[in-house]
Formats: structure tokens, sequence, C-alpha cells
């Protein structure tokens, strides 16, 4: 027989939160797997010890900020909401039902005082990676790193155009180096020293968040973003390093730099890595080959020469003789080596004049033809050469598999699609907390199933 319940009846029972979090939950494994008891001791040197109102427990403030990244709220007052009327997020705090929630505010006071200028957030996401670490986790054998882009909280037509020094390389030392070796070895005289003028740039700031920066490349979108570079590990695919830049700085500038801080940190022997092809450049092969002794796997790059002229690859290089041969069997031979590190090769104007594949082969007045190799093309040459092999092949593969999985999860569960507030150091603690976030439930989870 039907019948339709239309009066509440209010019933006292005794009843305990334990008993209302299912056994299943997520924030029970988490719980359970991750050991927080650091933080207090991380965060004890920016609280006053003797002085001022008795403080939110800073543990209680962590976790309602990994509440808030584990299911992607994306705002402090939604954040304290949902902890109002979610049983398992009160069980997570260690607050009864009747407990008053912290108010909203508190988060957002401590994020721009407490913490300001501090790598507190930095800290953390490391105490989980070395938790991974010691549940076997994690391997430091092979690596994969990419960067996505983050759309900043800014109006990208709102902007004005500013002339900027353009920053000077990592690498320059070293580079400058390896040319005035290579000009001695060819018994070239070395470059004058070059006078300190600085070049400048012109870029597009946003007026409402100056740190952000204008991307614009091919099958991406264009406005003003940031870079997320993060690393995940091959073994179960743990994050363990992220990185935020504006988004005009290009995927290889802080590569390497932040591969040697992961090997430094955590310890680790660092045998290949698997990395897109906006990281096949000069520098980033000779720092993996030659400088660090790893198995890089880049992907591919397709450099498009000009319509109607013939591709570098048709001109042979001999490295015993250090010389190129062109499709018709001339060669081109040393000239010199310029202060960006490219040697130049030129060809003999007179045995060219006449060359059947002249139209396709240069455009240049004088009938002499140049290709440029640069010093630290060798090193390209073993990554393309390892990108074919089988190993490469599966390390390839799985980098599709890992990283870019990674930042799937994040865009599409943790909420990192968008900048939640400006600023980059803002953007590097969402960064690394939605991190340190997904490292959390891949350790639960991976725990609670083989325990």
């Amino acid at each position: 027989m039907f019948q339709s319940k239309t009066e509440r009846q209010n019933e006292i029972e005794m009843v305990t939160i334990e008993e209302l979090v299912p056994e299943d939950h997520l924030l029970r494994k988490i719980d359970q797997y991750i050991d927080f008891s650091f933080i207090p001791e991380k965060v004890r040197p920016y609280y006053s010890e003797d002085n001022g109102r008795p403080s939110l427990d800073p543990l209680v403030l962590f976790k309602m900020m990994f509440i808030g990244y584990i299911y992607g709220v994306r705002s402090e007052r939604e954040l304290e909401r949902q902890i109002q009327t979610n049983v398992a997020y009160r069980w997570f705090l260690g607050l009864n039902l009747t407990d008053k929630v912290p108010h909203h505010s508190t988060i957002s006071w401590n994020r721009r005082t407490r913490f300001k200028d501090t790598d507190i957030f930095q800290e953390v996401f490391d105490e989980i990676v070395l938790q991974a670490m010691n549940h076997r986790m994690v391997s430091g054998r092979v690596l994969f790193t990419d960067s996505t882009h983050l759309k900043a909280n800014a109006n990208k037509k709102k902007f004005s155009k500013q002339e900027v020094e353009v920053e000077t390389v990592d690498y320059l030392e070293d580079l400058e180096e390896a040319v005035r070796k290579d000009r001695e070895d060819h018994e070239k005289k070395p470059l004058k020293e070059k006078e300190g003028v600085k070049k400048t740039k012109e870029i597009k700031v946003s007026d409402t968040d100056s740190e952000s920066g204008y991307l614009y490349r091919e099958n991406k979108p264009e406005g003003f973003f940031y870079l997320d570079h993060r690393t995940t590990d091959l073994k179960h695919n743990i994050i363990t390093d992220v990185h935020v830049t504006p988004g005009n700085i290009h995927d290889s500038r802080p590569y390497l730099q932040r591969l040697d801080r992961q090997i430094e940190r955590f310890g680790f022997e660092v045998e290949a890595v698997g990395l897109d092809a906006g990281y096949l450049t000069n520098p980033i092969c000779h720092g993996l080959i030659m400088e660090r002794g790893i198995f890089g796997v880049i992907a591919h790059r397709r450099y498009q020469s000009k319509k109607g002229l013939l591709p570098k690859w048709k001109y042979a290089y001999d490295e015993e003789r250090d010389e190129y041969v062109c499709p018709q069997g001339e060669v081109l031979s040393y000239s010199t080596t310029d202060r960006e590190g490219y040697r130049h090769y030129k060809s003999n104007p007179e045995n060219c004049a006449d060359c059947p594949l002249l139209a396709k082969c240069t455009q240049n007045k004088k009938y002499q033809k140049t290709i440029t190799r640069h010093v630290w093309e060798s090193s390209k040459e073993k990554v393309r050469l390892n990108r074919l092999s089988n190993e490469g092949k599966w390390i390839y593969r799985m980098r599709k598999e890992k990283v870019e999985r990674s930042f799937a999860d994040s865009k599409e569960l943790h909420g990192l699609r968008y900048c939640r507030l400006r600023g980059k150091e803002n953007v590097r603690e969402q960064a690394l907390l939605t991190a340190a976030c997904q490292n959390m439930k891949k350790i639960a989870l991976h725990l609670s199933r083989v325990r």
C-alpha cells in the first residue's frame, strides 16, 4: 500500500561519529597510512611559544587544506561549508558533530601572513615523497618530466607591453668554455670579450597578475598562464618534483636544475629519463649524456626547412674528418665556431655554381651553402638513437602513461586546471599541495590493497 511520510520527527539517538564514517572511506585510509606527525614540528618556528592567543591546531589547519585539494574544493568559504555538513570531513579533522568548524579566514590569514615567504609547502610535499620512499613506492631510477599550463586568474585583454632584460641561461659558463676549447682545437683565435650590452625583449605583462606569463604556442590556448613542471617516478607514478614558472618560460629552462635537486634531496640514482619534444635541446642532451651519464629518451621534434630546400639530414656528417658531404658528393669544410656554440661548415662556391641541385640547396647569391652544427650536437644524436632503441621505445611509451596521466588527474579531480589565486607563490602553493594530496591518495590506496 502506498504511503508518504510527510512529518519529520525529532529523535535522540546514541551514535558516535566513528560509526558514521564508512570503513572503506578514502580519508580513513589516508589517516591510517599517512603520518602527519611531522607537520607540528615543521611549523613550530612560525608560531610564538609564549605570546598571543592559542592558535588553531596546525594539524587541523593543514588537514583542512588537504581536504580541499583532495576533493577539488575551489574556495575556502566553500570548504568551511562542506566541513560543516560532511561527517567524514569532521572525523578526519577530529571534530565532533557539534564542534564549531574553524572559520575560512583562518586558512587565508595563515597562508598570507604566517607562512608567507617560507618553504613550508615544499617541505610538506618533500615529506610525503619521503614517506612514499619508505614504503618502497619510489625507485628514483626512471623519471618522467613534462609541464602543463594553468590558466592564470587574469584577463588576457588587460595588459601592458614592457621591455625586460633577457635572463642569462644557467649553462652559459659551460658553453663559453666549450666554444673556447672548440676554437682552440680548430686553431682559431679566441673570441673577443663580449661588451656588457644586455639584451632586452618586449613582453606582455598582465595588469591583474603581473607574475604570470603570456603563453603563445602552437596547439596551446593563448593568454596569461603559469606552467607546472612536474616529475613522476616510474614505479608507482609518485610525483617527485613540482616547479612553477610563468607561462612564457620554455620547458627546458629549469629542467636540469630541478633534476639535480631531486638527486640531492632524495638521493636518487637516476638511470633514465623520459621527456617531451620541448626538452630536445643541445644543453639538456649534453647535461644528461655527458655530465650525468643518464639514458635520455626525448620525443622527436620535427624541424621545418625552408620550402623547396633540402633538409639538413640530406647532408652527411663525417665525424672523423669533421666535415659535411652534400648529396652531390661535395665537401662542406669547417669555417668557424660562433659565440652561441655553432660550428659553421661552408661549401666551395666554385664547385656549387653549376650544381644541378643548387636551387634546392641554397638561396645564397654567392652559391655557397652553409650548415651549422652545435658543439654539443653529438649528445643530441645519442639521445635520438636512445629513442629508437627497444628500451627507449618502452620508456617513451610509459611517459605518456605516467606524467600525462598525473596531470589529467590533477585537472579533472583536484581543480588544477585554473589558478585559484594570483601571484607565483600562491600558484606554487596550489601546485605543491595538489601534488602532495595526489601522492597521499596513491600511498593510502596502494597500502590498503597490499596489507
